[in-house]
């Protein structure tokens, strides 16, 4: 018995082994036809195809327009100072940080009192020197009668000498009395040379008097200027700044009182590289006033103004770089000197050029465009501009291909695509704006819209009389059957 019963183990415990050896070979069997399945049907996968948008190079002359950042200045600005010292008496209500000032008006009057002193020596002056002029006049008048008188008495002596001399030539004569004659003579020509120097002596004073009421003159419009000065007036029409002068306060000779600035003509100075100067000059070599647009945005809202380019820096500033450039503003409003702007240069327009998102050029300087068999092709472009978030490009043969508008790392020459232009995608989806109900479909939407009592009497009166015509708007009938849940 015992025999029978091992043998009988035996013969389990070696079926049970036969069976799992031959589960085992059944599991690797069918794993390495699994294998070998997938294997080859990766042989027989389908190449994958990427969808791009494109958009079609279309050259075209386009102006570019260069961005820079410039700050506002004021072309005609004024720094009052005090041209006297004194106490201020008088101050302008408008003489304030702000003030709105017009031409001539007063701003402040510094106390005039040694001022109107001074004018009133200097005028006492004037008139001594006046008196003295007058006087010397005269003298020089008189001096030249009797100069006149003593050239005549001389004529007559030389005569009356003249005439003894014939009579002490027939004998008639003595010789005294022609000597007598002779010294009378000679006494008639010394008294026209002592005349003579009279007259020198009143022409000179006549001179001293002009130089005296020159002098006088001239101190007593230094007094009256002195005295204007005690007056600060505007030059212009303008705003003022940096006021720092009260009612009261004592002032000194030079001091800055404020600053006047001409709101009225401002202009932006902006820096620009040397290649983007060199963009905006003419064929002889001068800028050219090139059309600019001025915005400044302040919280959301933009105040924008219209100017030319006007002029450039003379020179390049120590430790700066390109070019510094002028641009008159036609009309700032709402801009002051010191704003912070964004200037946009309108350049010269470039011929046969292509328009393109800026994420369609590579970093290699190429662009992929649909070739055959709707597969990219690398095409090679010449880069001329960025503007904002396009770019401006041209290269030979790019006119009417396809080109793609947004690169990828997955995107490369050789790959098969399928475009999707904009164009034919809106002509596709486009769907008609009316449609044409059925009798069935008709009265679901009416019972459903005269079921409704949540809309409003008038806007269900509108939709039920739309529902009557023959042609019904489709955007209601989906708007209608999506709430009906159809």
């Amino acid at each position: 018995m015992r025999f029978l019963r091992q043998s009988l183990t035996g013969l389990f415990l070696m079926a049970v082994t036969i069976g799992l050896l031959f589960y085992a070979v059944t599991l690797v069997r069918g794993a390495v036809e699994d294998s070998l399945g997938q294997d080859n049907r990766r042989g027989q996968g389908r190449e994958r195809v990427f969808a791009v948008s494109v958009l079609t190079a279309e050259p075209q002359t386009v102006s570019p327009t260069l961005q820079a950042y410039g700050q506002i200045e004021s072309r005609r600005a004024l720094v009052l100072r005090a041209a006297v010292s004194g106490p201020v008496v008088e101050l302008a209500d408008n003489m304030t940080e702000g003030g709105v000032v017009s031409a001539g008006q007063m701003l402040l009057r510094i106390d005039p009192v040694d001022a109107q002193a001074a004018l009133d020596r200097a005028q006492a002056d004037l008139q001594d020197s006046e008196a003295e002029t007058r006087d010397a006049d005269r003298a020089l008048e008189l001096a030249q009668a009797d100069l006149t008188a003593a050239q005549e008495q001389a004529a007559l002596r030389q005569k009356a000498f003249e005439r003894q001399q014939g009579l002490q030539a027939r004998g008639v004569v003595t010789d005294t009395a022609v000597e007598t004659a002779e010294l009378a003579a000679a006494s008639a020509r010394q008294s026209v040379v002592t005349r003579r120097q009279s007259l020198a002596q009143a022409e000179a004073r006549v001179d001293k008097a002009a130089t005296g009421l020159a002098r006088a003159t001239i101190a007593r419009d230094e007094a009256q200027r002195n005295l204007d000065d005690t007056v600060l007036r505007a030059e212009f029409d303008g705003t003022l700044s940096d006021v720092s002068v009260v009612a009261g306060g004592l002032v000194s000779t030079n001091e800055q009182l404020a600053q006047l600035v001409d709101g009225q003509t401002l202009e932006v100075a902006f820096r620009v590289s040397t290649a983007q100067y060199a963009r905006l000059l003419d064929d002889a070599g001068r800028l050219r006033p090139a059309p600019v647009e001025v915005s400044l945005d302040v919280s959301g809202i933009d105040l924008s103004t219209k100017g030319q380019l006007s002029r450039d820096s003379a020179a390049v500033a120590e430790g700066q770089s390109g070019r510094l450039i002028f641009a008159t503003l036609d009309s700032p409003r709402g801009m002051k000197p010191g704003d912070f702007v964004t200037v946009a240069v309108e350049e010269p327009p470039l011929d046969r050029v292509v328009q393109l998102p800026s994420k369609a050029l590579g970093s290699d300087g190429r662009v992929l465009v649909i070739g055959e068999g709707d597969r990219l092709e690398a095409m090679e472009v010449t880069l001329l501009r960025r503007q904002g978030d396009d770019v401006l490009v041209r290269a030979r043969g790019l006119a009417g291909r396809q080109v793609v508008k947004e690169r990828t790392p997955l995107l490369g020459a050789g790959i098969k695509v399928r475009p999707l232009n904009p164009a034919g995608a809106e002509a596709a989806t486009d769907e008609p704006q009316t449609v044409t109900l059925s009798a069935e479909r008709r009265a679901k939407l009416v019972a459903f819209v005269e079921a409704n009592k949540r809309m409003p009497a008038d806007a269900k009166e509108r939709i039920l009389n739309a529902l009557k015509e023959e042609q019904v708007p489709t955007q209601m009938v989906q708007r209608l059957e999506d709430r009906m849940g159809s």
